[in-house]
């Protein structure tokens, strides 16, 4: 039975993906900084559940006598855009620079932590996963494509120094999906259709169509595919 371990899994894509484990017989925790809801998600799923703050490092090590002592496969999913809720005065650099500051904290640095702080627990073989988003290959959102953006330099990396032992990594870069708490209520009708008008099946994701790709990478006939973004968005930007 494997360990998975899934980072921002209370809602959205994350409990998607702790479902897809879990309904394949893996042993699943479930992580965020929402105790509540990670305890509602994992009573529901059948699943472990450790609430900290991924992006702080003291939280992280705090942690990690709560979460398995081996991994074999992570996925990095906390994250978000967190301009959704603030609109940095560009007059005043010190707002600049802390907006900047916590995309970079929120999906960067998140991932960077936890990926630090299991890697000694990594299984040889193991997989890391880290979600990714359009956003980073010009499609905007300022310093949340950024974040993203340096998401997939970092996994790059990661992808050459865990190699040797068997380790893959990959990031899984979705375009809309829908029935997430991603846009917090703010997205309407018309921004779906513009969004879904630059697909290629006309239609949005969903959960489930991140964590099916996700399950892939995570598999025994993904072992020889690291390093990449895969894209899951329905064409709406084409990876070539």
């Amino acid at each position: 039975m494997r360990e998975i371990v899934v980072t921002g899994g209370g809602t959205g894509i994350g409990a998607a993906v702790a479902a897809a484990f879990a309904a394949h017989g893996d042993r699943v925790t479930i992580t965020g900084r929402r105790e509540q809801v990670l305890k509602e998600t994992a009573g529901r799923l059948g699943v472990s559940h450790v609430a900290f703050n991924a992006a702080n490092p003291v939280a992280v090590g705090e942690a990690l006598e709560r979460l398995p002592d081996r991994v074999d496969v992570l996925v990095n999913n906390a994250g978000g855009n967190t301009n959704l809720d603030r609109t940095p005065d560009g007059d005043d650099l010190m707002d600049v620079a802390e907006s900047w500051w916590a995309n970079l904290n929120a999906n960067l640095m998140s991932a960077v932590l936890v990926t630090s702080a299991l890697t000694p627990r990594l299984a040889d073989g193991g997989r890391i996963v880290t979600i990714g988003s359009i956003a980073a290959r010009g499609t905007g959102s300022g310093s949340y494509g950024a974040a993203k953006a340096a998401v997939e330099a970092w996994t790059a990396d990661l992808a050459a120094e865990l190699g040797p032992r068997g380790v893959t990594a990959n990031v899984v870069s979705p375009g809309l999906v829908v029935d997430t708490e991603f846009f917090r209520g703010r997205l309407t009708e018309e921004g779906v259709r513009r969004r879904v008008e630059s697909t290629r099946n006309g239609r949005p994701g969903t959960p489930d169509d991140v964590a099916a790709t996700v399950r892939f990478l995570a598999s025994s006939e993904a072992r020889h595919i690291t390093g990449q973004v895969v894209h899951v968005n329905g064409g709406a930007y084409l990876g070539r």
